[in-house]
């Protein structure tokens, strides 16, 4: 049976993420959400072995093939002296075959970060490591330097590490008004998956869907700040959405949107993709499902979202827009069946 472009598409990033979440029946697992015999789902294995996505660790078991690059930036020797040199030398190689709204996302992602260690950190050296797979990239980027919580702390005299972490993650913070927004780190942690800040014994955590979390970890004498930043491979998500999306909150909204592309790769097909998207949405009273760049979602998905989550909280509006015909139809069949 063949396949679009778009569905085959799906099928193999699906696969790829059961294969990450190392799913002991994956061809089983694939079959069924898509409907499709496991004979397909086996030679788009073979393909993906063959083309080095993933290797087969033994029968029925695989794992994605993922490559390491390591660079130590040194102040001595002028490496952080601009933000360009650390892109071009350490990120930009690794990511010039991506889409170009990917490529946007790191180029700024990237710089805002190497701008806070060269221009607040006090540190000599920094550390960059680039782990990559066929599905996402992941960058850290560790320093010697002062640490940026405890910075903040003493700057504008709160009386604890967790105060300045909120008040940093708020947006427009900063120790230095007269050269920066203090925006960076806030609209970087929303353009990523996943962002972590590790510094002075805290770890400050935000996701794609949202969630930030402050955490403590036993040893809180290392020195200096780690920033931690992954992002899908396929994200649809764009530098300016992110700005647009955040640039009247206050905090007291009671209205939010939720743009799927940002959170899916492809279209969604799933349960358990649903109730992620789910999470901390009866904090609003009006919900937003903007489908606009996807072609279509699955009835587990439809179903969870608008028939059970909808009348487990029947005081909170959702509202789809952007819809296409064919995600239009499995809306409609949920919703009447």
């Amino acid at each position: 049976m063949k396949f679009n472009e778009e569905k085959k598409r799906s099928i193999i990033l699906y696969l790829l993420e059961k294969v990450q979440q190392e799913d002991e029946e994956l061809s089983k697992t694939v079959s069924q959400v898509f409907s499709v015999n496991q004979n397909t789902v086996h030679t788009y294995i073979n393909e993906l072995i063959e083309q080095n996505v993933i290797r087969r660790v033994r029968r029925g078991k695989y794992e994605l093939i993922r490559q390491a690059h390591y660079y130590r930036l040194k102040r001595a020797e002028g490496d952080l002296d601009t933000d360009t040199y650390a892109y071009d030398h350490c990120l930009q190689p690794h990511i010039s075959g991506l889409d170009e709204n990917v490529r946007r996302i790191w180029s700024y992602s990237f710089s805002e970060m190497i701008n806070n260690v060269m221009d607040h950190s006090l540190a000599e050296n920094a550390n960059v490591a680039i782990e990559q797979d066929y599905l996402r990239t992941e960058v850290s980027i560790a320093d010697d330097g002062v640490g940026i919580f405890e910075k903040i702390k003493e700057y504008f005299g709160f009386a604890t590490l967790d105060e300045a972490i909120c008040e940093l993650f708020k947006g427009k913070l900063t120790t230095d008004a007269k050269n920066h927004s203090g925006e960076g780190i806030f609209f970087t942690s929303k353009m990523m998956d996943d962002f972590f800040i590790v510094s002075s014994g805290k770890i400050f955590t935000n996701n794609k869907f949202d969630n930030s979390r402050i955490m403590n970890i036993a040893s809180k004498n290392i020195k200096g700040t780690c920033v931690i930043m992954s992002l899908s491979n396929f994200t649809h998500k764009r530098p300016q959405e992110i700005f647009d999306l955040y640039a009247n909150v206050d905090g007291g909204f009671t209205r939010t949107k939720i743009p799927m592309k940002n959170i899916f790769d492809t279209s969604p097909v799933s349960r358990s993709q649903a109730k992620r998207v789910c999470n901390r949405l009866e904090k609003f009273q009006e919900v937003v499902i903007d489908f606009e760049g996807l072609q279509w979602m699955g009835q587990g998905f439809a179903h969870q979202l608008f028939v059970v989550f909808a009348n487990e909280h029947p005081d909170i509006s959702l509202v789809p827009i952007n819809m296409n015909e064919d995600i239009t139809k499995m809306y409609n069949h949920v919703m009447t069946s």
